[in-house]
């Protein structure tokens, strides 16, 4: 890939921004408020908490840490070369690959039916063969392509979404947004904010650019805070509009559709066109964002010695194999996969990937600095959403829960069989290292 310019601070928040707000905003709307109801801004405000307990860690390390294949280079770092390792890397690469396929089928999703075509199985195929195949392109010119395409992407799109919340509060029923406080308010909070954990992931794509990022040690952690902070002032924003003028079970009867719905009551038909296109915008976004993060996890891992060495060469179409086999790789996914079970269980392969994370940065606390003690009380903070997280999959969907633990027994199984007759082991990575 043809890095021969650098992402600039605003470019790479609106990487960050445009995956966070695509990943949440317009695909598990509906589920938060089912779970959480009235209390929808609260569970926002709450697993953005859990995101910043996340982000202390990842700015200070990704500052100083200067490599593409971010946490795993972290945890690479602070635990050493291990199927331990070797596993978490094999795990994080699949969350990009099936991350893209969820984009892909979501767009398709939304663009059908706003084009009056019938979602069959050959359409939304060609749709997904099309998007994909546009923004695998549009990463073979490199970061400095994605960087300016994301940043007029989002820009678009938060406009879009700045008009649904100016709109919205206009004619906002303040006693639907009001919060609910007994038991049952609680629990659901608390399950939501869980679930909308998943919505803040997106700042990792930081840490996986952090070589093609102008002044690294200065702009990934401000990169990082600034989109987090960006996300969860919109996320509040929207959802106090949005149940503040459409009921809980409209909301809820909508699902992904819920905001383009909620627009109508005070913009009308334009507020559904408008935001249905602000939908498409952001799973743009997301997806362009995506395919980006996950090729260069899979060339940096593969450079390190951890994927098989058809990812390293460098050269192939004039462009690294890793951008063509995720992408390939994401869109069989969504052509020949029901998604459903497997999406369920990418937040858990993610917070397990940050709790080794922590652990790492504990134990690389003297060398890169960082409080000891606010670090595990983040991890302790982090271990109870993992926990309440594994519950939540139990109570309500026993597949994902039995279906995480097969994930995380076959990722070791398959690093142990890859080193004991692959004879890989990941080498020490070579980094940029400011202290």
């Amino acid at each position: 890939m043809k890095n021969n310019k650098k992402l600039s601070l605003i470019e790479v928040v609106s990487m960050a921004v445009g995956t966070m707000i695509g990943a949440s905003i317009f695909t598990i709307f509906g589920l938060g408020a089912k779970i959480a109801g009235n209390d929808l801004p609260e569970a926002f405000i709450l697993s953005g908490i859990y995101a910043l307990v996340v982000a202390y860690s990842y700015a200070i390390l990704g500052g100083k840490i200067i490599s593409n294949a971010g946490p795993i280079a972290f945890i690479l770092k602070g635990l050493g070369d291990s199927v331990v390792t070797g596993a978490l890397s094999i795990l994080m690469w699949l969350t990009y690959v099936v991350s893209i396929s969820l984009f892909v089928k979501g767009f398709a999703g939304y663009l059908l039916p706003f084009i009056h075509v019938e979602p069959t199985t050959f359409t939304t195929g060609i749709v997904e063969v099309i998007v994909i195949s546009f923004f695998t392109a549009l990463n073979f010119f490199g970061s400095k392509a994605v960087g300016k395409a994301e940043f007029y992407i989002v820009l678009t799109k938060l406009s879009i979404l700045l008009v649904f919340i100016l709109g919205g509060f206009m004619t906002i029923n303040w006693g639907m947004v009001k919060p609910g406080f007994d038991s049952a308010h609680t629990s659901g909070l608390l399950n939501a904010s869980i679930i909308f954990f998943l919505s803040y992931m997106g700042f990792g794509l930081i840490t996986n650019a952090s070589e093609n990022i102008e002044n690294p040690k200065k702009n990934v952690p401000l990169a990082i805070f600034i989109s987090i902070f960006f996300v969860m002032i919109f996320y509040i924003l929207i959802s106090m509009v949005t149940i503040g003028n459409l009921s809980l079970p409209d909301i809820i009867k909508a699902q992904e559709n819920a905001l383009a719905i909620a627009a109508k009551p005070f913009l009308g038909n334009f507020g559904f066109i408008l935001i249905t296109i602000g939908a498409l915008f952001s799973i743009s976004s997301a997806l362009n964002a995506t395919i980006f993060g996950g090729a260069n996890v899979a060339y940096s891992l593969a450079k390190d010695g951890e994927l098989p060495e058809a990812f390293e060469r460098k050269i192939w179409f004039k462009s690294t194999e890793g951008l063509y086999i995720t992408a390939g790789l994401g869109l069989l996914f969504a052509l020949f996969f029901n998604l459903g079970a497997i999406a369920s269980i990418t937040s858990t392969v993610f917070t397990v990937i940050y709790i080794f994370v922590l652990i790492s940065h504990i134990k690389l606390q003297k060398k890169y600095g960082g409080n000891k003690i606010l670090i595990i009380f983040n991890l302790i903070i982090l271990l109870g959403v993992f926990v309440a997280l594994m519950k939540y999959q139990w109570d309500t969907q026993k597949s994902a829960f039995y279906a995480s633990i097969f994930t995380f027994v076959g990722a070791f199984i398959a690093e142990y069989i890859y080193r004991k007759y692959g004879k890989r082991e990941m080498k020490d990575i070579k980094i940029s290292t400011n202290l």
